[in-house]
């Protein structure tokens, strides 16, 4: 009995260290890639400048692809392999900034930029994973209130401005009157003496 402890006790402990090994082995062999996206929902404002943030990882180099999906279709933004080439649609020149880790900064945003930003990060090994952020654009109502306030300053001041020349005309109207009213008295004194220098 003793000898069949002794072999259960050794295949045991060697299939530990099979089980170990193996999976070392399994944590050791290329593949795999997880990509995080903290933000999945941004709302911006036009002219603003916005960060699509994300945060991948992966054993083996990767390539990373951006895509915007809108009611006007679909544009491919950026793509580029860490450590190599970017690739920035001619569409987006000068408006992106790509990031190591996999996010992108649109610059001065405006409506047509509202919809939904894909992104694919794809190893080496061919295993690829995907995320996704919805951007809301809207615009400014401040801007629109400052032109009304504008707006309504200058009609004040051209109501200011008729104002004041409807006044200078009603005291020139008074003005004139005044005269008109001391010359027909004159004029009058003088007949009725006329009248009694005649009598």
């Amino acid at each position: 009995m003793r000898p069949l402890r002794g072999c259960r006790g050794r295949g045991v402990v060697v299939g530990t260290v099979t089980l170990c090994l193996a999976a070392g082995w399994a944590l050791q062999t290329p593949g795999g890639v997880s990509l995080v996206v903290p933000q999945p929902n941004i709302n911006a404002t036009v002219a603003q400048n916005i960060l699509l943030s994300v945060e991948y990882s992966c054993r083996g180099a990767a390539t990373i692809e951006w895509k915007h999906v809108s009611s006007w279709g679909t544009t491919k933004i950026a793509e580029w392999k860490s450590g190599n080439y970017v690739n920035i649609s001619t569409v987006y020149k000068g408006r992106v900034t790509t990031f190591e880790n996999g996010s992108i900064q649109l610059l001065n945003v405006g409506m047509r930029d509202a919809g939904y930003y894909f992104i694919t990060v794809t190893e080496e090994y061919g295993t690829n994973t995907y995320g996704t952020i919805i951007v809301n654009v809207y615009e400014i109502i401040y801007e629109d209130l400052h032109f009304v306030a504008v707006v309504f300053a200058f009609l004040a001041a051209v109501s200011a401005i008729l104002i004041c020349f409807m006044w200078l005309c009603n005291k020139s109207l008074h003005l004139c009157q005044k005269k008109a009213t001391h010359k027909l008295t004159a004029s009058t004194t003088e007949e009725i003496e006329l009248e009694t220098i005649e009598c």
